[in-house]
């Protein structure tokens, strides 16, 4: 029952969490633009995101006509369990579950999620959607391959699956430190993992309106952002697990340094192009991570 417990209020603080993190990307971008950012609902614009909430949840949820009714309707709820419930896998102290493979349940729940979203831009019956969808699910299952050998090599080296036992190996040296190479590339992949600036293929407005998520309103609409700013900050949280030390030192100042670097990005670079996202992913990531896994198996068998 603790362990139940302190998972719920875990969720609901991610929830409020991803609140604020639209605020603070807004007001960041606001800055970076030379403009402000919401400043009228509540003190400085605070209470923005809960204003946003409850006018999306009180719109009128429209069902297209040539939809497929029931994978339209729960694809957004799978996305937004699947984003929560990747959250068992990051231990905070002693509320943890002790389970010898939970880096291979962590790599479980970011696969699934691909689906859920297949389903979301099929299901729609709409062109638009469907070409984001498909965009989206080829992106993420590149860059999963990049993410899976870039932990693997860690794995390897610690010989160990616990997510704890990263924090445990990295009390005198960070491993950003022992790899920045892989740091970076893990970066980069989370970047095009949660569909974020300048991968944002997926919602590429320009060409698909809005991609997978077009013909998606009110409740349906705040879902899949409430599962991509989790992804956010659960992607924001693991970097600092795995490179940054974990909880120990400063877990707050390295966790917020990591979602800002994901705000800066949007605010800074262009969107690339799709043929360059695929050529980085199979023809120089997928290769400098296959490297570090034999170099740190190698380095295993020595010693």
């Amino acid at each position: 029952m603790f362990f139940l417990l302190s998972y719920l209020m875990s969720g609901i603080g991610v929830l409020v969490g991803v609140a604020f993190l639209t605020l603070f990307e807004r007001k960041l971008l606001g800055y970076i633009q030379l403009r402000k950012g919401p400043n009228s609902v509540g003190l400085t614009g605070i209470l923005q995101p809960f204003a946003d909430a409850i006018k999306l949840f009180i719109k009128e949820q429209t069902f297209p006509f040539m939809s497929n009714y029931l994978p339209y309707y729960i694809a957004p709820v799978i996305s937004l369990s699947i984003s929560l419930l990747i959250w068992i896998s990051i231990p905070w102290g002693n509320v943890m579950i002790n389970s010898d493979l939970m880096i291979l349940f962590l790599l479980c729940c970011i696969s699934i999620s691909v689906y859920s979203l297949l389903a979301a831009g099929w299901s729609s019956n709409s062109k638009y959607s469907l070409l984001g969808a498909l965009r989206a699910v080829a992106q993420t299952i590149s860059y999963e391959v990049s993410l899976a050998l870039i932990l693997l090599s860690f794995v390897m080296l610690i010989s160990n699956y616990k997510v704890f036992q990263f924090v445990l190996n990295q009390n005198f040296v960070w491993f950003l430190f022992i790899s920045p190479l892989l740091a970076l590339l893990w970066f980069v992949s989370c970047l095009a993992e949660t569909n974020r600036t300048p991968f944002d293929f997926a919602e590429g407005e320009s060409e698909l309106v809005s991609g997978f998520n077009t013909e998606y309103s009110s409740g349906g609409f705040a879902l899949i952002m409430l599962s991509e700013y989790t992804s956010i900050l659960f992607m924001s949280t693991l970097f600092v697990m795995i490179f940054l030390g974990g909880w120990t030192n400063l877990f707050v100042l390295k966790f917020l340094f990591i979602v800002f670097m994901f705000v800066w990005v949007r605010g800074t670079l262009p969107r690339f192009r799709y043929d360059k996202l695929m050529f980085l992913a199979w023809k120089s990531f997928l290769p400098i991570s296959l490297n570090y896994l034999m170099f740190f198996s190698g380095y295993l068998m020595l010693f």
